[in-house]
């Protein structure tokens, strides 16, 4: 099953953020570092999404068919190409 995680700054404590049989990819932390944003198809399509990093408070943030694939929080950089 696919999912992510984060630790504490220690890197002892796990925490699971996600788990579900779709992908969820292409993960960014947001400036403050309280949310995820990140790429899921758990609803049928491509959409971007955001969670607290405790795994509470999930929110879809897109919503229309187009493919939503590179979600950025405000603040960070674009994904470098290769």
């Amino acid at each position: 099953m696919p999912s992510f995680y984060v630790l504490d700054p220690h890197g002892r404590h796990q925490t699971r953020l996600t788990g579900h049989e779709v992908w969820e990819r292409r993960r960014v932390w947001s400036p403050d570092g309280r949310r995820i944003v990140f790429v899921s198809n758990r609803d049928g399509d491509s959409a971007i999404y955001a969670i607290n990093t405790d795994g509470s408070g999930l929110t879809r943030l897109t919503n229309h068919p187009a493919e939503d694939a590179w979600p950025a929080a405000c603040g960070s950089s674009p994904p470098a190409s290769p």
